[in-house]
């Protein structure tokens, strides 16, 4: 197998190129994510933290269900998925 069938899966030049640059911009895509992703984990910790500070409880489930069906709403049921993942960074396991 070539090196570019092996890289992209295709052997056609034009098809690899076209592949090797959406690639790159998946590549910066999920950068951007895992960047976002760790910038809403720690506001959410802070904002667990404030609340336990003032003396609120550690959850609110009705914010977290509101997250829940706002996700699934827009991305179908994988977006329920996501969300306990998203939320499960911010706040820890329950």
């Amino acid at each position: 197998m070539s090196a570019i069938a092996h890289e992209t899966g295709t052997t056609a030049p034009e098809a690899a190129t076209e592949i090797s640059s959406m690639r790159e911009r998946i590549d910066q895509i999920d950068a951007a994510l895992i960047a976002l992703w760790k910038e809403r984990a720690a506001i959410s910790q802070q904002v667990g933290k404030t609340r336990v500070a003032s003396g609120g409880t550690r959850l609110v489930l009705s914010r977290e269900r509101e997250i829940m069906d706002r996700f699934r709403a827009e991305l179908g049921p994988d977006g329920t998925q996501l969300a306990l993942l998203i939320l499960r960074a911010g706040r820890g396991p329950l």
